[in-house]
C-alpha cells in the first residue's frame, strides 16, 4: 500500500478545502500530480486502491454537469467509498435553510462535499461553516479541479511544466482564471488572447503575476489571438457561452468570432503544440472540427484525466483528520 502511505504523508499539513489553485502551496500541487499519476497507473494495472473505504462524499450541484459529476462519482466508487448526489431543488436549502446550518449538519453525515454553483462566495461560506473538506466543483470565478487535471495532462504529454507556454484563446472565463493561477504556480508561461470585455478577472491576474514572478514565468494579456498563440506549446480554448450567459449568445458569437481556434491559428503555435479544450465543445464556434478531432488534439485524454486528478484530490483531502463541529 505504498500509495496509501504516500497519501497520508502528503496530506499532513494541507488546507482543509480546495477553493482555488492560488491558495494551494506549490508542494500540494506537486503532491496531487504525483498521486494522480500513481492512481492512474494502479487503475490501468487493475490494482485495487480502496483508499477511501467507508467514506461518503456529497455532490451538491446547482449547475448541470457531465465530467465533474461522473468523474467524482466513479472516482469515489473506485476508491471504495460512496458518492451521494444532492440536487439543490430537493434539499431544504432551496426553501431558505441557511448555508451555515446545512454545512454544520452535513459535516456530521459526510466526509467531504463537492459544490458546483454560480457565486464563488457560496463555496467560501461553506468552507467557513463546514468541518468537512469543501471542494469547488466550479463557480463563476474559478474551476480549480479542471486546471489541476490539465496540469496532469500537459505534464504527461510534454514531460514537464516549467518553461512551457500555454496560449488561452477566447472568453476569459472561470477556466481561464484557474489556468492562470495554475500556470503561475508551476512556472509555466501563459498568454491570453481575449477581446475587450471578455478578459479574465483582474484580481486573479494581479495576484497570479506576483507568484509567476517568483517562479520565473510570465502572464501576458492581449486582444490579438495571433500574438498570444505565437510559439505556444499548448493551445487552449473553451466555450463562448458559459452556463448563465445564454442571454448574451448573439453578442458573444459576434464578438468572439475572430477568436476561433482553427487550422490557421494553430499554425502560429509550435509544430508539436497540443490542443486542449475542457468540453463540452461547440464545433464551428470556438474551435473547428478539424482541430478538435485532429492529430494534435489531446482533448479526450484531457477529459479522462479529470477522473484521476479528482481521485487524487479526494484522497488528499478526505484522509486528513476531520475537525469538530
Amino acid at each position: 500500500m505504498a500509495t496509501s502511505r504516500a497519501a497520508k504523508k502528503q496530506t499532513a499539513a494541507f488546507a482543509k478545502d480546495l477553493l482555488d489553485v492560488a491558495a494551494m502551496p506549490r508542494r500540494q500541487v506537486d503532491a496531487l500530480l504525483r498521486l494522480a499519476a500513481a492512481l492512474k497507473a494502479k487503475l490501468r494495472r487493475g490494482t485495487p486502491h480502496s483508499l477511501l473505504e467507508g467514506k461518503t462524499l456529497g455532490l451538491l450541484f446547482q449547475k448541470p454537469s457531465t465530467r465533474t459529476r461522473v468523474s467524482f462519482e466513479a472516482g469515489m466508487n473506485q476508491l471504495g467509498g460512496h458518492a451521494m448526489v444532492l440536487p439543490m431543488g430537493e434539499i431544504q436549502l432551496s426553501r431558505g435553510e441557511s448555508v451555515a446550518d446545512t454545512a454544520r449538519v452535513l459535516s456530521r453525515y459526510l466526509d467531504g462535499i463537492v459544490i458546483r454553483t454560480y457565486d464563488h462566495g457560496i463555496v467560501q461560506e461553506w468552507a467557513e461553516e463546514a468541518t468537512m473538506p469543501v471542494i469547488n466543483g466550479l463557480t463563476d470565478l474559478s474551476h480549480p479541479c479542471q486546471a489541476l487535471s490539465d496540469l496532469l495532462t500537459i505534464k504527461e504529454k510534454k514531460g514537464h511544466l516549467k518553461g512551457l507556454k500555454l496560449a488561452y484563446i477566447g472568453d476569459g472565463n472561470n477556466v481561464a482564471n484557474s489556468l492562470i493561477e495554475a500556470a503561475a504556480k508551476v512556472g509555466m508561461h501563459i498568454a491570453l488572447g481575449c477581446p475587450v470585455g471578455y478578459q479574465p478577472d483582474q484580481h486573479v491576474v494581479d495576484r497570479a503575476r506576483l507568484e509567476a514572478a517568483r517562479n520565473g514565468s510570465v502572464i501576458e494579456m492581449d486582444i490579438d489571438p495571433q500574438i498570444a498563440v505565437k510559439d505556444a506549446d499548448v493551445l487552449y480554448t473553451d466555450v463562448w457561452i458559459s452556463m448563465g450567459r445564454e442571454r448574451e449568445q448573439a453578442r458573444r458569437l459576434r464578438t468572439l468570432a475572430p477568436y476561433q481556434v482553427n487550422g490557421r491559428l494553430l499554425q502560429k503555435a509550435k509544430s508539436d503544440a497540443i490542443v486542449m479544450h475542457c468540453l463540452p465543445a461547440h464545433r464551428g464556434e470556438e474551435i473547428t472540427a478539424e482541430v478538435l478531432d485532429g492529430k494534435q488534439s489531446v482533448i479526450i485524454d484531457q477529459a479522462e484525466n479529470r477522473l484521476h486528478m479528482q481521485k487524487a484530490i479526494l484522497v488528499q483531502l478526505l484522509t486528513q483528520k476531520k475537525g469538530r463541529a
